[in-house]
């Protein structure tokens, strides 16, 4: 209630108490019948038959606000109806920041500095900032020291402090100058436009007016028109499309395989084809895929490439609008590239010749011969060149070897095992087809042969022997000669030097001469020291090495044994080895494992 009684503080009402009459010593309650007249007043007020009540800056009050809201607090000494107890208060206003101010980009390029500024940046320059907040490159020689390139300095940005629509501005710093430029990109492609325009009725006069003009405009865009089966709701916003009649048979009910074509429930599609053993003519349904790349799809895919890169290059044409147009257009064109491709090559022909090249058949079915380069190291391993095989499973049986197209143990004869496409029960031989069926040459090793001991070394090219060295350790006895004999021979070229000259100069040279010489037998002594120990090393070397060749040899017949043996009676773990090889293993390993992919194998197994 805005037009109720105010309420006097105490305070007041203590002062006021001097004022009033000895025999009235409280102020009057409001009667019954002042309190119908307020709410009667309140009542009009409301209904807007009575002017609403008024502050003391002379602003209307509301009189639906609530009272509540409404009555100020019994401190603020109020004699009439306000609301200044709801407004901002002006202790608490803080100055907020204008619409305009915002911070500045850039540098200050006003002011040109060449000289270096005590207390500026020693990198670069500037003023306003120290040289561990420079933002520029660390240079060589700093601004504070050559005085060369001082940088601009920043803006002193002002201190911005926004109310709360200030802070959710979305536009605040925007300059409005920014849009000029999109006006003047729109204004040169009208200019652009009125251009072709110009230059089309030069070119044809009687082409028609500019409303027929327009029209044709309004033809490109005949295919945006709803077009059959999709149904836009306004009101909705969406497109339903997808939709099919209720008797046909869905996509999903094809096959009913879980491992055949994948069905998307939320597009409704199946790209692949649900039965991939049927011919896809036959069948009502072959995938979306096999739809979307078959018949004259293609066709018209090119077909509207055409016209988008002939409509680029200025050529007034349409696919939905202007079909015909359009295939005359693209057949012309074709028909053109073709003879401009050819009259080319009759050109090169006619200069330089060699039409004869032209029809022979390819190189590589006239000497079967191909430039595929291939790389191995010393081990016999591809190491550059070979394509990557297809991995069809991690079993044995899937890997073909020297042109086998079964695997061994596919042919049983006489007890023995081989390869079924060639007959031939020599493991890791090559294959010769049916060849090899009909020559008989493929047979079972006899049990009269031969096979190769721990005592049998094959050696190849690539395996190095190291030549032998024969090391002798020095004695103490001959090491006590070498020195006598030294001191000998220094003691007589010392007298001898004495006797024949008693020059100063002279004997400054023997000194010299002497340094010398020990210098050379101490480096003499290092060098054989240094020999001794690189023969040591090498023998022991060579000795470890022979040995892991021995101890390999010996592992390679135990495993073929083991091998050879009955599984069930094979011992547990017997080809299980707990300890990691040394380096002269691991050498001894590569030496004697059999290389099938080497080329000179079946020479060497010889």
């Amino acid at each position: 209630m805005a037009g109720g009684a105010s309420r006097v503080p105490i305070s007041m009402l203590l002062q006021d108490k001097s004022s009033l009459p000895e025999d009235d010593e409280e102020p009057k309650k409001q009667s019954r019948e002042d309190w119908r007249k307020a709410k009667e007043l309140e009542e009009a007020r409301k209904a807007g038959t009575a002017p609403a009540a008024v502050d003391e800056e002379g602003k209307d009050i509301n009189p639906h606000i609530p009272q509540y809201i409404s009555s100020a607090p019994w401190y603020y000494n109020t004699a009439g109806p306000t609301l200044k107890h709801q407004r901002p208060q002006d202790d608490r206003k803080k100055e907020v920041s204008g619409i305009d101010e915002w911070y500045r980009r850039g540098v200050d390029t006003t002011k040109v500095v060449t000289k270096f500024r005590k207390g500026a940046c020693e990198n670069c320059g500037a003023v306003t900032h120290k040289k561990r907040d420079c933002m520029e490159r660390p240079r060589k020689v700093g601004a504070k020291f050559n005085g060369a390139k001082i940088a601009h300095d920043e803006f002193v940005q002002p201190k911005i402090t926004s109310d709360y629509d200030g802070k959710r501005d979305r536009w605040a710093g925007y300059d409005p100058a920014n849009h000029r430029e999109i006006v003047e990109e729109y204004q040169k492609i009208e200019q652009a436009k009125r251009e072709l325009r110009a230059q089309k009725l030069k070119e044809n006069p009687d082409g028609g007016t500019d409303e027929e003009a327009d029209e044709d405009d309004e033809d490109k865009y005949v295919d945006e028109v709803d077009m059959p089966g999709t149904k836009v709701d306004s009101k909705q916003r969406i497109t339903v499309r997808n939709l099919r009649i209720r008797e046909d048979t869905a996509k999903y009910l094809r096959n009913l395989d879980p491992n055949s074509a994948y069905y998307d429930p939320k597009t409704r599609s199946m790209r692949d084809n649900p039965n991939p053993n049927l011919n896809p003519e036959e069948t009502d349904f072959a995938g979306e895929n096999f739809v979307r790349y078959s018949g004259d799809i293609q066709k018209h895919a090119q077909a509207q490439l055409f016209a988008w890169e002939a409509h680029g290059k200025g050529v007034d044409v349409h696919v939905l609008a202007e079909p015909t147009k359009l295939e005359l257009l693209q057949k012309e064109y074709e028909k053109k590239k073709d003879q401009f491709k050819d009259d080319v090559k009759n050109t090169v022909l006619d200069r330089y010749g060699g039409e004869e090249h032209l029809k022979v058949p390819p190189r590589a079915l006239l000497l079967a011969q191909t430039e595929h380069y291939v790389e191995y190291n010393r081990f016999g391993k591809v190491v550059k060149g070979e394509d990557k095989p297809i991995i069809r499973s991690q079993y044995e049986e899937d890997v073909f070897t020297n042109n086998h197209t079964s695997v061994w143990g596919s042919f049983w004869k006489d007890g023995v095992w081989g390869y079924k496409c060639c007959e031939s029960t020599i493991k890791n031989s090559y294959c010769v087809g049916d060849n090899g069926k009909t020559s008989g040459l493929a047979r079972p090793p006899m049990d009269s042969e031969p096979i190769a001991g721990p005592s049998k070394i094959v050696t190849s090219d690539y395996q190095r022997e190291l030549p032998p060295v024969v090391t002798q350790k020095p004695t103490k006895k001959d090491s006590d000669d070498k020195e006598d004999e030294e001191s000998g021979s220094s003691s007589s070229s010392s007298s001898s030097s004495e006797s024949s000259s008693d020059s100063e100069e002279e004997r400054k040279k023997s000194k010299k001469s002497k340094k010398k010489r020990k210098k050379e037998k101490r480096r003499q002594k290092r060098e054989e020291k240094k020999r001794q120990k690189q023969a040591e090393k090498s023998a022991k070397v060579k000795d470890k090495l022979q040995l892991a060749l021995m101890a390999e040899e010996e592992h390679q017949r135990r495993a073929g044994e083991l091998l050879k043996m009955d599984e069930r009676k094979r011992p547990y773990n017997s080809m299980f080895e707990a300890k990691a090889p040394t380096e002269e293993q691991m050498e001894a390993y590569q030496m004697k494992r059999r290389r099938d992919e080497d080329p000179m194998l079946q020479f060497m197994d010889k």
